[in-house]
């Protein structure tokens, strides 16, 4: 009944449409190569819950996984995401050993789980008592799959079937078989398993191998005398349930086949829910990705996986899938770079491919795929066990695994302020993302441009925006700060100092303003505005010609503008959360300082090349722009971008200190005094703001705030406040504050312990 349904779906058929999940292994290491001592690191929080980073069989081997993901990209991409969480989450001196065979072990190097279940400690227990620690230290990579549901029903609509949860579990009982008819294929071509280190067998094998991990000889297998039936599904729950009766198996799990189905803890289930998808459980990490698995590898599979189901399903399926299991023997065992035995043969598998390609006009990535897969076919050293073959000397691996080990641990530590995979988006909202990773925090981007996340722990859900945008401010509280004229109000009716000044909403009335400021030095700033966008400063009084300059790059940002007296003094920003300032920034104007070599603009493109500085808000610190305000201020200061600068001297290039105008970041949350830190939460408070960043002019900081004296004046409250400056600043220690958001939206989760 199924053998010639793909073949009947019309042409424009979605036939990638699938769900993917990846699981992947990997045993923690020292940087000298040895087994790390060290428990699972507590910094990630708690196991008995966590989704997304987990202990396998023993303290040193993580478990990754990805959530359903919807396509391979996607799924690599959350792998991408949960291995660069975990590459910092390690104790210092460690990495991800990069092979499936582990190196050189002995028993008492490996710690079996200290886990909070005693269920799975147990099960932990027996697998050591009948297979051995050591073997459990293999590490691989599960490979989820299931249909499209669109996918799924359109195959139910040309199937003779009326129950919907039998043909899907004819579905994937098909495809389970001609898996393991198939097997070798994928064994010859991802394999990547070669060789033991000295003492892991107790007979070590004769010469090299292709796969070890995927023999039934030397990888995970269970006794000879098991056999489960993939005839039909009452077959094998029949086969499994004996098993466990008779003592062969202690847990259905236990069953240590290549494919598994999935969807339920119990396979009796299946006949009245059906078979969710299938796990794939024979892939050898691949040591040159760091991932353990390239995106053509992915993809590959899929593929291979849907020819499956072009292909005619198996008779006398038990004989034949006896015969596979030796034909996948003998691949698993053979050389690296032997040929294929004669009695496998890849036609009808490449023909299948190909029939795929073409009637479903199938672009030509995959085509190379299918190319590619066919030239390895007949070209072992193309394969991935064929190319690791090159990095073997004395009969070990250890150099060359150590080697990929460093490389990959330092690549993933490169920009650490961003989240890999994710670095298009905002900064703090990467910040954000990789601390809910870390801690075992669902997340899901509902709108990636937007910046819009879903993160929950069990029944307890949260909508967050931009980082700290979330429910705990209620709607009008970000309009009134945005709004500066509103927030200067508010916080003059509550009795704190704010610049006095004056809104206009015409460049006409703004300049008939100008005889009243003339001698005075002034700020021109939009009325509603962010990251420092359109705002001029002039500490000396301005010429009616640079007023009317600054008014045009204020009305550029916004049809009002403010007009206020400059406060003397230094500017700090601080962030409050919940009715406490949790960090403190001096922010310094952008600038150069000269060496008596360089122009002024080749200092700001020397400077730029500080790895911390980027463009978008993307990075810590922001690129320095030599744009219309730049050149106003160094026209002021009797500069051009030509100038040589003298060394030591510096020249600021804005007036407004804005990070995200090329300013520098001081962390002074340490330094400053409490009382300062105690006035900028109460005037949080006095907006309503339950997190947000107060910035405070202060003549001196050597003195206490105290409102009857002019030593400290509020210039602006700004709703969404960055965090990444705060965290990685230009001087100083940084401040943590996305684990404190996050602790605030979640408190029944440990996440600053």
């Amino acid at each position: 009944m199924l053998n010639q349904l793909l073949q009947e779906l019309p042409h424009q058929t979605n036939i990638l449409e699938a769900t993917f999940g990846l699981e992947r292994e990997g045993l923690r290491i020292t940087e000298s190569g040895q087994i790390a001592t060290t428990d699972h690191p507590v910094c990630l929080g708690s196991r008995s819950f966590h989704p997304y980073i987990q202990t396998d069989f023993s303290e040193e081997q993580l478990e990754l996984i990805t959530p359903i993901s919807y396509s391979t990209s996607q799924a690599r991409r959350r792998l991408g995401a949960i291995w660069d969480v975990t590459q910092a989450s390690l104790a210092k001196k460690e990495v991800i050993w990069p092979l499936s065979m582990p190196p050189y072990l002995q028993d008492q190097d490996i710690q079996v789980a200290k886990l909070e279940n005693q269920e799975e400690v147990a099960y932990r227990k027996h697998l050591v008592k009948t297979y051995g620690k050591k073997l459990q230290s293999i590490s691989g990579l599960h490979y989820n799959f299931g249909l499209g549901q669109n996918l799924l029903q359109s195959l139910f609509d040309l199937s003779q079937s009326d129950n919907l949860v039998a043909f899907k579990n004819q579905v994937y009982m098909k495809l389970a078989r001609q898996f393991l008819n198939y097997q070798w294929f994928v064994t010859y071509l991802f394999g990547a398993s070669p060789l033991a280190e000295k003492d892991f067998y107790p007979t070590r094998p004769q010469g090299l191998a292709r796969a070890l991990r995927a023999s039934r000889a030397y990888g995970y297998s269970n006794a000879k005398s098991l056999h489960i039936s993939f005839s039909s599904l009452e077959a094998y729950i029949n086969d499994i349930q004996a098993s466990i009766d008779q003592g062969q198996l202690s847990l259905e799990k236990e069953f240590y086949s290549a494919v598994r189905l999935r969807g339920s803890s119990s396979s009796q289930d299946y006949l009245k829910k059906g078979i969710s998808y299938l796990e794939f459980r024979n892939f050898d990490i691949d040591p040159f990705d760091p991932l353990g698995i390239s995106q053509e590898t992915l993809d590959s599979f899929h593929l291979f996986l849907l020819a499956l189901l072009w292909l005619d399903d198996l008779e006398d399926c038990d004989q034949r899938l006896k015969a596979a299991k030796e034909l996948n023997e003998a691949v698993a065992l053979a050389g690296p770079r032997d040929p294929l035995p004669a009695q496998a043969d890849p036609q009808p598998i490449l023909e299948a491919m190909q029939g795929l390609l073409d009637h479903f006009h199938l672009d030509a990535y995959y085509q190379d795929l299918v190319d590619q897969m066919a030239l390895a076919l007949k070209a072992p050293e193309r394969t991935i066990c064929g190319r690791i073959f090159s990095h073997i000397a004395d009969a070990s691996l250890a150099a060359f695994g150590l080697k990929q080990a460093l490389a990959y641990h330092q690549e993933a530590r490169q920009a650490p302020y961003a989240l890999k995979g994710y670095e298009s988006m905002e900064l703090s909202t990467q910040m954000l993302m990789f601390d809910a990773i870390q801690k075992g925090i669902h997340l899901e981007i509902l709108d990636e441009q937007d910046q819009f996340l879903k993160l929950w722990h069990k029944d307890h859900v949260e909508l967050v925006k931009n980082g700290n945008m979330t429910s705990k401010d209620n709607y009008v509280v970000p309009l009134a700060m945005a709004n500066k004229t509103v927030t200067k109000k508010l916080l003059d009716q509550a009795g704190f100092p704010t610049p006095q000044g004056q809104e206009f909403a015409s460049k006409e009335q703004a300049l008939r303003y100008y005889p009243l400021i003339a001698e005075k030095p002034i700020v021109v700033k939009p009325k509603s505005t962010n990251f420092g966008l359109g705002i001029s400063i002039f500490q000396k009084p301005a010429s009616q010609t640079d007023y009317e300059k600054a008014l045009d790059i204020a009305f550029a940002e916004d049809s009002a503008v403010l007009v206020e007296a400059f406060i003397t003094g230094t500017e700090y920003r601080f962030f409050t959360l919940n009715g406490t300032c949790q960090a403190v920034l001096l922010r310094l104007p952008a600038n150069v300082v000269g060496d008596g070599k360089h122009t002024i603009k080749e200092l700001v493109a020397l400077k730029n090349q500080d790895p911390l500085r980027g463009s978008d808000h993307r990075s810590p610190l922001e690129k320095i722009q030599v744009g219309p305000i730049e050149k106003l201020m160094l026209a002021q200061e009797g500069y051009q971008e030509e100038t040589v600068l003298a060394k030591g001297v510096r020249v600021q290039l804005r007036r407004n200190s804005n990070i995200s105008t090329g300013g520098d970041s001081i962390d002074l949350t340490d330094q400053m005094d409490q009382s300062y830190k105690d006035l900028a939460a109460q005037m949080a408070d006095t907006i309503g703001a339950w997190v947000c960043g107060v910035d405070l002019i202060i003549a001196d900081i050597t003195e206490k705030a105290d409102l009857n004296q002019p030593n400290v004046h509020c210039i602006e409250v700004n709703f969404n406040p960055s965090m990444y400056m705060h965290t990685y600043p230009y001087q100083g220690p940084g401040q943590a504050l996305t684990p404190k958001i996050l602790q605030e939206l979640f408190p029944e989760v440990a996440i600053l312990a």
